[in-house]
């Protein structure tokens, strides 16, 4: 199949990208992450892509415009299911581009990463799939979770520290929101 693949970032793109390519799949890359914040962060994340990307010879779209507004427009007072709703924003644009592009189905890193919600992710793209006629390939990357860091640790890829939004980040630096998150459960993941 012809997969696009939606990016959030490098290093989570390592292991869905040789797990898709050893199944015969041809696979595109498209960045969209209007999430990320800082400015300097989405830049990092964004070079980093094209890092790996060339040296993996991905081709990859990218989406250089920096949402943080489109972002926190939709969020904000919904910060307890952001990344629902951050999902869907994502998810949505892929599916419309893979079906503007032809492509046979579209996927997400985001299935790459454990600290995500693979049940939400899932039926989001079944949904998002039968509205643009367009196949969602589901697939549980976390198996390779280990074998991908040791592979964007091997390419010298800038790894980043949070999910990518100004609340992940708040979370991952804020000492007294992480024990107030730890306590609560994740509820967005």
């Amino acid at each position: 199949m012809n997969i696009l693949l939606h990016i959030c970032c490098g290093p989570c793109t390592a292991y869905p990208l040789r797990v898709l390519r050893e199944e015969g799949h041809q696979v595109s890359g498209w960045f969209h992450n209007p999430n990320i914040h800082p400015y300097q962060e989405f830049r990092r994340r964004l070079e980093a892509l094209e890092e790996f990307s060339a040296a993996r010879e991905l081709p990859v779209e990218y989406d250089r415009e920096y949402g943080l507004r489109e972002f926190l427009r939709q969020v904000v007072f919904h910060e307890e299911a952001r990344c629902l709703q951050c999902y869907e924003m994502r998810l949505t644009k892929v599916a419309q581009r893979a079906k503007e592009t032809g492509a046979d189905a579209f996927t997400s890193t985001l299935l790459y990463s454990r600290y995500q919600n693979h049940a939400a992710l899932k039926s989001l793209g079944e949904r998002l799939a039968a509205k643009y006629g367009v196949s969602f390939y589901y697939r549980d990357f976390r198996a390779g979770w280990q074998e991908g860091i040791e592979m964007s640790v091997e390419l010298g890829l800038y790894r980043q520290p949070y999910c990518g939004c100004i609340y992940s980040e708040e979370e991952r630096y804020d000492p007294a929101r992480r024990r107030k998150k730890k306590g609560a459960g994740n509820l967005g993941r």
